[in-house]
This record gives structure tokens, C-alpha cells and sequence, in this order.
């Protein structure tokens, strides 16, 4: 039964009137399809909230909740633990790059970025230097909406309302050069002098003062912007020189969105300190995410009294049973269907496909990386945003869902795609760009 009443529910990151005017309900789901309220068939173009990347309603995920729900609804992991939390982060640290071998659960990207925060600041301080509290994020950057994550963020409007948020935190400049890299496919070749910004950061602030560096392999809310080549190894470089802890937020680049491996880091062959993850580790069904710290991370805190709580932190629902169960049978899934690899294989055709849009009208840029691209549009005078909210909204009632941010339209389906719903996909976008004023 649809909703009478659309002002009960605050809906995140909405224009909740424009909403209530033409409300997009979907009532089910089922591999690359959603099915809307009035019965049609809606083809995921961006799983979920990049999230979904095995695909919707998959039987052994399904499965493993149901049971798991039935047998052990919740147990506390506060002083007390259970098997499948143990399990799950067994095979997440496998999955891992290097030693990123000790995970800490959460709920969600946005506690995974404010966790992995307060795991940099206080390894500092129990190893002796308590004087580097500061956090260096970048513009564009997305990490989340808490404190913590709006703070090292660099998005604007999440940032305008809330005061002054964290004190100490700088920004490194964003990557995106539409001047030298437009019309790049994959990695783009200019902008790895970029990282060299934080040089100057550390030489304003005083490297002893600095506590991590955290960056998305690949910015993707802020309209997708793959890093320069070099760039994030450079970075790696610099956060060495000075003692510095990088933290890569992998919360959409994770589970096989980069193609070919599981993780950026290793897809780009860098490894960070602290690794954040959310979204891909479930299929998106149950809320769970996780910070991944590197050994050296998690020894500095085991060196106190044996009775002692060494990271006083935690939630709830830390390593959720249900959660955990769903993770694992997502594992599974992936590794089953070797989903991370086939990403990889028909990344190509991906890429193809998004790069023909180039040319037509209002396309100012393509990027793309593994499957995920973004296609940049120029705004209508004194209405930024409104071209690509335009072309959101036709392509759902032609059946395509995609993501828009500003005038950049976001495609990340399922890693189950196939070449005739990528010709399908973009197919769309291209009928509705020639017609769109």
C-alpha cells in the first residue's frame, strides 16, 4: 500500500518537497532490477548507493540472514563475543591487501571514517607523541556525515550548516582537471604533483602535530574522480617521510567496484594504515561497516596493562550477528561467482560504452574507472544541478535508475551486468541527452 502521509519521514540527502510533488517508490528487487510502485521494471545503474555489487535478493545472503536472525538475534561484543564476528573478520583481513589483519566493526561508511579517525589520534598518543591531533582530508572529499567525517570531508554542502566542526583539520586540493585530463579513460595522466600539496601542509602545521592523511582511492560522491597515476603512491611516500598515517576510505572503491581485486589499494598498489569499508561488505542488505588497521596500528595498543581496555570504542551494534552472517555469505557469493574478477573482464566494455556519450550535447566529461563512471554535464545558467536531476528523473520513468550529484550523472551498477543492459544503460542516457534542454 503506498504512503499517504510523506512528511513523517525526513529523508536523507533529499529535497523533500521536489519529493512529495513526484514521488519514485520502489517496492521490490531481484538481480539488476528494481520494480517500481506502478509495476515496472527499473534496471539498478548505480546498486543501490553503490552498494549492491552482487546484485538484489541473492538466495545464499537471504539465507544466511534468515537463519541467523532465528538462532541469534543479537549478542553483545562488548566483553563478550560471538563466532561469526570472529569469522567475519577473518575472511575480511584475507581479503585485505599487505597486513591490514585487524578489523574493527561498525554500522556504516560514515562511523568507519570517524572510527578509523579516533584510531590515528590515539595511536599517536600511546606511543608517546600526543602533539599530532591534526587530520589532513581533501576537498571533494566524502567521508561520511559525522563530525569527524564532515570535518576531514570537503564537500560544501555538508559542511555549510553545522559551525566550525573539527578544530585542526586541513584539505589538500581536489584532483579533478578538466582542462588537462577531460576525456580520460581510466587513470588520468596529469595531477600527481598534486600529492605535493601536502609538503606545504606539513611545513605549515609542523609534521609532529599531524595524524593521518585520509583520502578516497577514488573520490566517488563528488562526482567520481579517479586519482592522477602517481598520485596516491606519492602520497604514501610523503606520509612516510614524516610519521604520518594514511587512511584510504574504500567505503565505495571496496568489493570489487575498481574491478579485478578486491580493494584500490591493491588495485593501485598502494597500501594505507588504516582501511575503511561499508556498503559492498553485505551486498548492502544488512547496515555493517569496518576499519582495517595494519599491524603496526594495532600493536601500539597492546602494550598496556593485559586487563586494560586498550581502544575505549565501540557501538552496539559492533559485529552484529546478522550482519556478520550476511558479510560472510556475501563473501561467498563474490568469490563463488568470481565477481571481483569479472568486474575486471567486462570493465572494458563498460568503459567503451560510457566514452560513446562523448560528443553529445551537454557532455563536458567522462570518467571512468573499473565500473563506475561519471558523466560530467554543463549547468544550466543559474540552475546548477538541474540538467542532471532532469535526466535522473526521465531515465527512472524509462526505466534506469542512476545517481546524480551537482551536474554530474554517477553509473555503478551491479558487478553481475551484462553487455546488453550496459548497451541498455547508456543507451538511455544518450536518448534523454539528445532531447534534454
Amino acid at each position: 500500500m503506498s504512503p499517504t502521509n510523506h512528511d513523517a519521514f525526513w529523508m536523507p540527502f533529499t529535497a523533500n518537497r521536489q519529493f512529495r510533488r513526484t514521488p519514485r517508490m520502489l517496492v521490490a528487487a531481484d538481480g539488476m532490477y528494481y520494480t517500481s510502485e506502478d509495476g515496472r521494471k527499473v534496471m539498478d545503474g548505480c546498486a543501490g548507493l553503490w552498494c549492491v555489487n552482487a546484485g538484489h535478493n541473492r538466495p545464499r545472503i537471504t539465507q544466511a540472514v534468515q537463519k541467523t536472525i532465528a538462532t541469534l538475534d543479537f549478542a553483545p561484543t562488548f566483553q563478550m563475543g560471538h563466532p561469526l564476528a570472529f569469522q567475519a573478520a577473518d575472511r575480511i583481513a584475507a581479503l585485505a591487501p599487505g597486513d591490514l589483519n585487524h578489523v574493527f566493526f561498525c554500522n556504516s561508511g560514515s562511523e568507519a571514517a570517524d572510527t578509523a579517525l579516533k584510531i590515528a589520534i590515539a595511536y599517536h598518543r600511546v606511543r608517546g607523541e600526543g602533539a599530532r591531533t591534526r587530520l589532513i582530508g581533501r576537498e571533494r572529499g566524502y567521508h561520511g556525515v559525522g563530525f569527524g567525517g564532515i570535518s576531514v570531508g570537503g564537500i560544501s554542502g555538508n559542511r555549510k550548516l553545522y559551525g566550525s566542526l573539527l578544530t585542526g583539520v586541513d584539505h589538500l586540493p581536489h584532483t579533478l582537471d578538466l582542462e588537462r585530463n577531460a576525456f580520460s579513460k581510466g587513470l588520468p595522466a596529469y595531477g600527481a604533483e598534486l600529492a605535493d600539496n601536502l609538503e606545504r601542509i606539513v611545513a605549515l602545521h609542523d609534521p609532529s602535530t599531524i595524524a593521518a592523511v585520509m583520502v578516497e582511492p577514488m573520490a566517488g560522491s563528488t562526482g567520481v574522480l579517479p586519482p592522477p597515476v602517481g598520485y596516491l603512491k606519492r602520497l604514501r611516500e610523503i606520509c612516510d617521510k614524516y610519521g604520518i598515517l594514511l587512511i584510504f576510505d574504500e567505503v565505495i572503491t571496496g568489493f570489487g567496484r575498481m574491478g579485478g581485486t578486491p580493494f584500490a589499494s591493491e588495485k593501485f598498489g598502494v597500501l594505507p594504515d588504516i582501511l575503511t569499508c561499508a556498503k559492498g561488505i553485505t551486498n548492502g542488505t544488512i547496515p555493517m561497516g569496518a576499519a582495517i588497521a595494519r599491524d603496526h596500528v594495532y600493536e601500539a595498543f597492546m602494550n598496556g596493562p593485559e586487563a586494560g581496555i586498550e581502544l575505549p570504542h565501540g557501538y552496539t551494534y559492533s559485529g552484529h550477528p546478522v550482519a556478520c552472517a550476511a558479510s560472510l555469505a556475501t563473501l561467498d557469493t563474490y568469490a563463488e561467482e568470481n565477481l571481483f574478477e569479472r568486474a575486471g573482464d567486462i570493465a572494458p566494455y563498460f568503459e567503451e560504452a560510457v566514452h560513446a556519450l562523448r560528443g553529445l550535447p551537454h557532455v563536458i566529461d567522462i570518467r571512468n574507472v573499473g565500473l563506475v563512471a561519471g558523466i560530467e554535464l554543463s549547468s544550466r545558467p543559474g540552475a546548477p544541478g538541474a540538467r542532471a536531476y532532469e535526466i535522473f528523473d526521465r531515465a527512472f520513468h524509462k526505466g534506469v535508475l542512476l545517481r546524480y550529484t551537482g551536474d554530474v550523472l554517477a553509473v555503478s551498477p551491479p558487478l553481475i551486468i551484462q553487455k546488453s543492459e550496459i548497451d541498455q544503460l547508456f543507451g538511455t542516457i544518450a536518448d534523454i541527452l539528445r532531447t534534454v534542454d
